[in-house]
């Protein structure tokens, strides 16, 4: 290829790329498949390679990461980023609006625009020309910190702007991460022995804040915008902030149109953030209360700002998620690395509905900081739907017979030296052949998301393991019905349904047998991109390190990962092993149908003949798209027992509304030949 063809086919794929991206990100309306978008990625930075000049800095390349920084240069905001006062409550959202009345001498209802607040980091974007030019915090409001390389890596930052975009464009936006992958995320690093975020809102801040742009490009972050800063050379200015939002959309940028409302009057907002609060627990990301807005622009101006805040918006804040307990004992748990992991027994208590009797401790660093002792009075934290956190320790109630917990220096499952290597931030069992451990990297092997081996729960493997029936994953396939009927209330009919589950296993997706395996780094996403990238395992474990730098998302340290893992001459020992028990990955799955695509499921209710985990799978492997909250854009919502809000915003929207059957049935339809 001469560099003229180069130049020609390079254009060509950047405006294909964030073409896609646009679909993907701004429309949520993605056109082709993950494995499509990554065949187009890979043909642009073999181009780049070959000819460097091309790789310019708006280039969808950047999104992999640029080289280290040293530390972050200030960047100071044209306009202020100011913050938003805070109303707790009924009575202070009321005198906001009667202030907002008074100043402006009106006795009409004003029309107010609600927006989600969502629990992540504010963040600056500054176009020029339609090119993304500086990227930054928010900081003080007035200078925030340099971040331009690690915006870029998201996703849903374009690089460019769509046409019609003003000359210069400062917009305000939020980056945050999604509740499951921030689950997914916090699991991965809890596994590798990393220190876990203890929510949403600290994941996205320090991933956001690293001084390697590498490390953000592995980070699950989205953002969502909502504002501008100064504005140039615009062709039309936008009457209302709604108008405002759907001409940034216009433009390629992120907006959470789906959840924004326009009503009218004080009565209409409280309406708005009691149904809010009552969804809440519905929603993919975290959120902690609503924005109310003055919708016109003009009103807006005229309205002004303090000191600190505009006198035209408030936050509208949720009552916290924090409850008092007491801690009765703080566990230590071995995981499948051999992380050992402090966890806080705690007195039960009812934190945002449910129940609460252990809280994450993550490691040594944080029983320092937060100075727990068993017998402490804490105060305990439930964001979202994840592991409860201890926020704080109430040490001035102390009584004098609270007894701290000195760092390990055995397992204590095995009784094994325990150390902590430098870099990391957990102690960890160094015995291999740890029990505990074993027990973990079976628990992984079986579970749902990985070989789904029902009725291999964590008593049965208990047994096996104490008879010395199994020593590995492999030996699992080996089983006769009179080993299991060796184990404690295993009957007949239960081991013949165990043995039955373990044949069925045998030919799980790709995707899921890599995740299975328990790779460092590599949770249930990444298992499913390597697996459409790969298409067979044997092509996995011959992939060079160039290879797998070239997949989308995949990072330096993902990569190193797969490598050690497929050297490892244990693991390469256990493949064989399993491969002799006919344990082989169906590769014809992971291509993936493609009868799905364009199509968006939401799931609700309690499914009876599947996990909803299991059926956003079966969607997902059909090209489709599993959301977790339904918006007009939702093609079906499938709708089991006891189905909630979900059913009846579907109802409102129009969409076509299944039963768990009539999906099974759209499934076999869309197999047919």
């Amino acid at each position: 290829m001469t560099l003229s063809e180069a130049k020609a086919r390079h254009r060509r794929l950047c405006q294909e790329i964030e073409h896609h991206n646009y679909l993907y990100y701004a429309l949520d309306q993605p056109q082709i498949s993950d494995a499509d978008y990554d065949g187009l990625l890979r043909e642009l930075l073999e181009i780049e390679r070959t000819f460097p000049e091309l790789a310019t800095p708006e280039s969808p390349s950047q999104r992999v990461g640029a080289k280290p920084l040293e530390k972050f240069t200030p960047a100071p905001h044209s306009l202020p980023m100011l913050s938003l006062e805070n109303a707790l409550g009924e009575t202070p959202w009321r005198e906001f609006d009667a202030r907002v009345r008074r100043f402006l001498a009106s006795d009409e209802e004003i029309e107010y625009v609600c927006e989600l607040k969502l629990d992540g980091v504010a963040v600056e974007l500054v176009y020029r020309e339609g090119r993304l030019v500086v990227g930054s915090t928010r900081g003080d409001g007035l200078t925030g910190e340099d971040v331009t390389d690690n915006l870029k890596t998201l996703g849903s930052v374009p690089l460019r702007l769509r046409a019609g975009a003003p000359e210069l464009l400062e917009v305000r936006g939020e980056v945050y991460m999604d509740l499951a992958a921030f689950r997914t995320f916090n699991r991965e690093r809890e596994d590798e022995g990393e220190m876990v975020f203890a929510n949403p809102r600290n994941a996205a801040a320090g991933s956001l804040r690293q001084l390697d742009p590498r490390i953000t490009a592995r980070r699950p972050l989205k953002i969502f915008c909502y504002g501008v800063g100064q504005v140039e050379g615009a062709t039309q200015a936008a009457p209302t902030h709604y108008e405002l939002l759907e001409q940034l959309r216009s433009w390629g940028l992120r907006v959470d149109l789906e959840h924004t409302r326009v009503v009218r009057g004080a009565d209409a907002v409280w309406a708005r953030y009691q149904e809010l609060l009552a969804d809440r627990e519905e929603l993919p990301f975290e959120i902690d209360g609503l924005v109310v807005k003055v919708n016109s622009r003009a009103l807006q101006e005229e309205l002004g700002a303090k000191s600190r805040s505009p006198r035209w918006a408030v936050a509208l804040k949720f009552p916290p998620r924090q409850a008092r307990t007491q801690v009765e004992d703080i566990l230590l748990q071995v995981g499948r690395t051999g992380a050992i992991t402090p966890v806080a027994q705690l007195h039960p208590v009812q934190v945002s509905g449910v129940t609460v009797s252990r809280a994450s401790l993550h490691n040594w660093d944080e029983i320092a900081r937060l100075d727990v002792r068993i017998g402490d009075q804490v105060i305990v934290e439930r964001a979202g739907d994840v592991i409860p956190d201890v926020v704080r320790v109430l040490t001035e109630e102390r009584r004098g017979d609270e007894r701290a917990v000195p760092a390990p220096s055995a397992c204590p499952a095995c009784g094994s030296p325990a150390a902590r290597l430098e870099g990391e931030v957990v102690y960890r069992c160094r015995n291999l052949s740890c029990p505990a451990q074993l027990k973990e990297a079976i628990r992984h092997f079986a579970a749902r998301g990985a070989m789904d081996i029902e009725g291999l729960g964590e008593r049965t493997i208990d047994q096996l393991l104490r008879q010395e029936l199994i020593r590995d994953v492999a030996d699992l396939f080996a089983l006769r019905k009179e080993d299991l009927l060796r184990c404690e209330r295993m009957g007949e009919k239960s081991a013949a349904n165990l043995l039955h589950a373990l044949d069925a296993s045998r030919h799980r997706p790709l995707a899921r047998f890599i995740f299975a395996l328990g790779l460092r780094h590599v949770g249930e996403h990444l298992a499913k991109i390597l697996a459409r990238r790969f298409g067979s395992l044997a092509a996995l474990s011959q992939a060079s390190r160039e290879d797998l730098l070239a997949v989308h998302e995949v990072g330096p340290q993902v990569a190193d990962s797969v490598l050690s893992f497929f050297a490892d001459p244990h693991n390469q020992s256990l493949l064989r092993k399993l491969h002799a028990q006919g344990v082989v990955p169906s590769e014809e799955q992971e291509q993936g149908g493609e009868s799905l695509r364009g199509q968006t499921f939401v799931f609700t209710g309690t499914l009876t003949r599947m996990t909803r985990k299991e059926a956003e799978a079966m969607v997902e492997e059909r090209g489709g798209r599993a959301s977790g909250s339904v918006s007009a854009k939702t093609s079906y919502l499938v709708a089991g027992d006891e189905a909630g809000s979900k059913l009846d915003k579907a109802r409102r929207l129009g969409v076509a509304i299944l039963s768990e059957e009539q999906f099974l049935d759209l499934l076999d339809k869309e197999q047919a030949p």
